[in-house]
């Protein structure tokens, strides 16, 4: 289904050193971030030398493609054991997918991890390759999906894939303590409910291009030369990465030189850090404002929904990637730390509130999906130039929360079900 494969073993199968080597690197750079690992690092933890390692890998890059590479070939093999089988799909062998995909994503919580916020330190080579197959796997799962749903356009079955695979990608992203079986069970019944997501309707009369939020609202005052520098900054830092961005890059997007930038900050990481807590203030503003308005705690969910998304189109996933960088101190680290556990808190303490049945460890890895939704598709530049891109992610997330439906006394596409031929089981 995808061309040429990999060819050397999978990471973690025993009796192969390449593929030791590699699942010991993946966990590594999963945990601490790409540019926090070096080759000395891998061998340590894998009790070799570091020449032992280059007897397999030319580089840390080399090492980076592999990982990726036979990681997606993990997900590819998992669609094709299920779905291959002849004959039309059916929901019960979705169903079977889905279960299978959760087990990976909780079991190797590498393989979607590494391709999902690593794929920019890829070769060129591995990175075409990587685009090349993840194209063929999610047009698989976007005709099996319009096979079940023919009203969905390629797009809207696209959008939804692409979904629900940001909430298998989500178990790599927190340390909930949750038992196995039940986490599992919650990734694969909240991508249940994603693909059975009802995407909004367009509707010009309420729906326009502003409404979208990806639009930068015009300024009547220009901003200061402080306020430029962590905007030009958090713009580099998001398109493409804070080890791959210069003091001079920042300076001359702000449009002064590199060391004029030290007047303002002392360090890229200060700068990195003033990013992140104007990131925090406006998800505090946005919090503020819910707060007022809300009339309840599924309507006040909804609108921190909206509001995330308002302010992530820039700064998607920013303040998790800041714990992963040595150039913070930890102080810095646990700082960043606490921003987001009090942020993702506050959601979980309110869907306990909608969804009571569930107990906070359940509810912490579904805020989690949900998060993850808004952070993984605003990275796609096909998803955010879709013209409701703004409306589509808060329905999503929404769904993936398992908030009922504004619109019906009866909770949105995802309830009551026993296989995907109908929304959702019961969580």
């Amino acid at each position: 289904m995808t061309g040429t494969r990999t060819t050397a073993g999978k990471p973690g199968k025993r009796g192969n050193r390449k593929a030791q080597l590699a699942a010991v690197a993946a966990e590594l750079f999963r945990a601490r971030g790409y540019h926090e690992v070096g080759v000395t690092d891998i061998a340590a933890a894998a009790g070799v030398t570091g020449p032992a390692i280059y007897r397999h890998f030319s580089d840390k890059q080399d090492m980076l493609g592999h990982i990726v590479l036979c990681g997606l070939d993990e997900l590819v093999e998992a669609t094709d054991e299920v779905l291959a089988t002849g004959g039309t799909p059916s929901p019960e062998r979705v169903d079977a997918l889905l279960a299978t995909l959760a087990r990976l994503a909780v079991e190797r919580r590498e393989l979607t991890a590494l391709w999902r916020t690593q794929r920019r330190h890829l070769r060129q080579e591995d990175h075409a390759a990587l685009r090349e197959r993840a194209t063929l796997l999610y047009r698989t799962w976007t005709q099996t999906l319009r096979t079940l749903r023919p009203e969905l356009a390629d797009s809207e079955a696209e959008l939804l894939c692409f979904a629900a695979m940001s909430v298998f990608g989500s178990a790599s992203v927190h340390a909930t303590r949750i038992a196995k079986g039940r986490f599992q069970s919650l990734l694969a019944e909240r991508a249940r409910a994603v693909l059975h997501c009802e995407l909004p309707p367009v509707d010009a009369g309420t729906l326009t291009g502003a409404a979208t939020g990806l639009d930068a609202e015009p300024q009547v005052l220009r901003a200061s030369r402080r306020e430029q520098l962590i905007t030009e900054a958090g713009r580099l830092f998001q398109e493409r990465g804070f080890h791959e961005v210069n003091m001079d890059e920042i300076g001359a997007a702000a449009g002064i030189s590199g060391p004029s930038v030290y007047r303002h900050f002392p360090s890229k990481a200060a700068l990195f850090m003033a990013v992140s807590q104007r990131v925090a203030d406006r998800l505090e503003h946005g919090r503020q404002q819910v707060s007022h308005t809300a009339a309840d705690e599924a309507d006040a969910l909804r609108g921190l929904a909206a509001s995330y998304v308002d302010t992530m189109v820039n700064h998607a996933d920013l303040l998790a990637v800041g714990q992963q960088m040595s150039a913070l101190s930890e102080a810095e680290r646990a700082e960043l730390r606490r921003i987001q556990r009090d942020y993702v808190g506050e959601w979980v303490r309110l869907l306990g509130t909608v969804r009571p049945e569930r107990d906070t460890s359940a509810n912490r890895v579904v805020v989690h999906a949900a998060l993850t939704i808004a952070n993984d598709l605003l990275r796609a530049r096909r998803v955010t130039a879709r013209p409701w891109v703004r409306a589509e992610l808060v329905t999503l997330m929404a769904t993936a929360l398992g908030l009922p439906d504004p619109a019906s006394p009866t909770y949105a596409a995802g309830n009551r079900t026993d296989n995907f031929s109908s929304p959702e089981r019961s969580t």
